[in-house]
């Protein structure tokens, strides 16, 4: 069977013959070895990132991809496979497969780890205490994969649960990506952060990485969360990523666990 090889004029596939002219290729000046379905799971994933399926449309069927890809619909099961186990597609029995959306509830809950310790995970109100334009601090620059005096969005929110404040966020966005974001159009926007960044930003978040510390809350940290000062907090700094492993949000947020704990499921 012909691989697939993407090409800069091609983003969808070039089939190309094992050995036929691939060494001589600039794109094969590595030797290492991707399976089909690597290839076809890349493919399908320029496809996302173009915008070709926008967050919450029906994908093609794998008999329409592997007829597109020149593959075997086994080899298009297997990539989807893989990207839904990475929430990039949503698979619904019956339906088809979908892009993933952060509008779905089970989306929203993949970015926020904070449970109470009884009853069932809800979102959280959020109001915004700033925003702002500012020059990126060289650490927030290095994080973001920008320079150092970039401009960046600056936002500092407090989320509670049942009315108690619980969560101080501070989030750093590209100021190239996120123009126009305000406070005003964060506190007109009813649904999740994540939301609003994919609906009106083009800006799907599919990964994250974090650190977590234990912290000891300052005299502002302690007025804007309503306890006292020295009071134990986690700490959780996060920079999630979009499509191509790109940055796009630096998130420092500090966690009141007094009802509530970090929650995380490993495999």
């Amino acid at each position: 069977m012909n691989a697939i090889i993407p090409t800069a004029n091609n983003p969808i596939a070039t089939p190309v013959t094992p050995g036929a002219g691939v060494g001589a290729s600039s794109l094969s000046a590595s030797p290492t070895f991707s399976p089909l379905y690597q290839q076809i799971k890349a493919l399908i994933t320029q496809s996302l990132q173009s915008g070709e399926w926008k967050p919450g449309e029906l994908i093609p069927s794998e008999m329409e991809l592997a007829s597109r890809f020149k593959v075997s619909q086994g080899t298009v099961r297997k990539a989807i496979d893989e990207l839904s186990a990475e929430n990039l597609v949503v698979r619904r029995q019956g339906k088809g497969t979908f892009v993933a959306t952060h509008h779905e509830a089970r989306s929203q809950f993949r970015f926020l780890r904070l449970a109470p310790d009884e009853g069932v995970p809800h979102y959280p109100e959020n109001r915004i205490i700033e925003v702002k334009r500012m020059r990126a601090p060289a650490e927030v620059a290095r994080l973001l994969d920008i320079k150092s005096g970039d401009s960046v969005v600056f936002i500092r929110r407090v989320q509670s649960f049942s009315g108690v404040p619980t969560i101080l966020d501070d989030l750093w966005l590209p100021g190239s990506i996120f123009k126009g974001l305000t406070a005003e159009r964060l506190n007109e926007y009813k649904g999740p952060m994540y939301g609003l960044f994919e609906t009106e930003f083009g800006t799907h978040m599919i990964r994250a990485s974090e650190q977590i510390r234990a912290v000891c809350a300052d005299a502002a940290i302690a007025g804007l969360l309503n306890v006292d000062a020295g009071t134990p907090l986690l700490n959780v700094e996060r920079v999630s990523f979009t499509y191509g492993d790109k940055p796009v949000e630096l998130r420092r947020g500090l966690y009141l666990t007094m009802n509530h704990h970090y929650r995380n499921e490993l495999s």
